[in-house]
């Protein structure tokens, strides 16, 4: 157990919010986060550990907002206790989303709707100053950082910033709303009888198109799985200025996860091969930009 791991371990035993003598054990699944299984004489809940990473632009508070609103709009587990640093959870009896499973024209809509609902209702719930994610923007601020930490990506940023300039001026004016703005499959849990929305931590106001994108590019899912996604957002088949604007957010949200694993590779001391994140990320954002341009002609 590394060092980490053990503080949060005592961390989570001296909470004040448990009944009787917690027993934790670790969970999986962050590559940001450390989560671990709490269970007291009370239930089994879930103790996420994050501070703020001003790099990323993840804010606990506004984590901690938006994660109350998702619960109010029932998209999300309740939150039991908070302090700085550390957020605890309901633990929902599911099963974690793989990319696989997206594939499944039931669980497509299904996660669509959920989506729409989180864009719907929460945006109307949620309260408090609020992050604006405007993924341009972020890869601006990743580009800065890189350049100013002399990260070994140097060389290929005036390409990339050029691509996501075009990308930008392509995806054109945008609504506004909630987003979750992280949309792995693993943050997708699968109950008895419903899905749910988990990690909030990158959400903010942001076009519905880089949830939709994310959603398809994070899944590998085909063209005609992204038809349905579209189709099951605005209830109508995409028209042609539709499709250009997602196709262009949709590179945009490969080239977003590309960047912040170049940035994680400096800073991050969680144990995760970032570097080859980085790549395989890179490669299936060339792909995806390559698509989008040749059906742009």
């Amino acid at each position: 157990m590394t060092m980490a791991l053990e503080h949060a371990f005592a961390t989570a035993r001296a909470l004040p919010c448990w009944q009787g003598t917690p027993e934790i054990e670790q969970l999986g699944g962050g590559i940001t986060n450390v989560n671990l299984l709490v269970t007291d004489n009370t239930g089994k809940y879930v103790v996420r550990f994050g501070e703020d990473i001003p790099e990323h632009g993840v804010m606990r508070f506004n984590e901690q907002a938006i994660s109350y609103a998702a619960q109010e709009a029932g998209i999300s587990p309740a939150i039991n206790h908070t302090e700085p640093g550390v957020l605890v959870l309901d633990f929902v009896e599911s099963t974690p989303l793989k990319a696989a499973d997206l594939h499944d024209a039931e669980t497509l809509v299904n996660t669509v709707h959920l989506i729409r609902s989180v864009h719907e209702t929460v945006t109307s719930k949620v309260r408090g100053p609020i992050l604006t994610f405007w993924v341009f923007h972020v890869l601006r601020n990743y580009a800065a950082f890189l350049s100013r930490n002399a990260s070994t990506q140097m060389d290929r940023l005036p390409e990339l910033m050029q691509e996501a300039a075009a990308l930008e001026q392509a995806v054109g004016k945008v609504d506004l709303v909630l987003s979750h703005n992280d949309l792995l499959p693993a943050n997708i849990l699968r109950g008895p009888d419903r899905l749910w929305l988990i990690d909030w931590e990158y959400g903010g106001f942001n076009s519905p198109l880089f949830d939709l994108g994310g959603l398809a590019t994070n899944c590998d899912l085909p063209p005609e799985a992204e038809m349905v996604i579209l189709e099951t957002y605005f209830g109508t088949p995409p028209d042609e200025t539709l499709m250009n604007s997602y196709g262009a957010m949709k590179c945009a949200s490969l080239l977003r996860e590309t960047m912040w694993s170049m940035v994680s590779e400096i800073t991050s001391e969680i144990d995760f091969d970032y570097a080859a994140y980085t790549a395989d990320n890179l490669a299936r954002y060339r792909l995806a930009l390559s698509e989008y341009q040749s059906q742009r002609g």
